[in-house]
């Protein structure tokens, strides 16, 4: 199962890494995320993930086809950018002045992303991961 994960995570580390780029350059401050949510909606409908839209537009996933005695885990990341002018002079650099992802979320949020597609890939081709 590793390996197939890690397969998985290089398969796909392009658009990881263009995920992480885009929430970069589009960071939004604390509870003022509303395009940020719509882009996680977006790629989590793009992923075949169920999710429900709980808290005027920022949402919240859950996998209603878990079977109830199944075990069940959680992850989470948060979402929001930091009030800081972006000194980096990168391509996916922030386009909103004195609003970065200082803090790391934008990775978070990338992560949470990868590792929902990966799994979710696992458990539609019948393997669900196992200890």
């Amino acid at each position: 199962m590793r390996d197939k994960i890690k397969k998985l995570a290089k398969e796909y580390s392009a658009e990881f890494i263009a995920i992480r780029h885009h929430l970069h350059a589009n960071p939004e401050l604390s509870y003022q995320e509303f395009e940020t949510s719509k882009f996680i909606q977006n790629k989590l409908a793009e992923f075949g993930i169920p999710y429900e839209d709980k808290s005027n537009n920022r949402c919240r996933w859950i996998d209603k086809r878990k079977n109830p005695d199944s075990r069940v885990f959680a992850i989470r990341a948060d979402i929001d950018a930091l009030p800081i002018l972006e000194e980096n002079d990168v391509p996916y650099r922030s386009t909103k002045k004195g609003i970065m992802h200082a803090c790391g979320h934008d990775v978070h949020t990338t992560c949470l992303l990868g590792a929902s597609k990966i799994l979710n890939e696992l458990k539609m081709n019948g393997r669900e991961p196992s200890n």
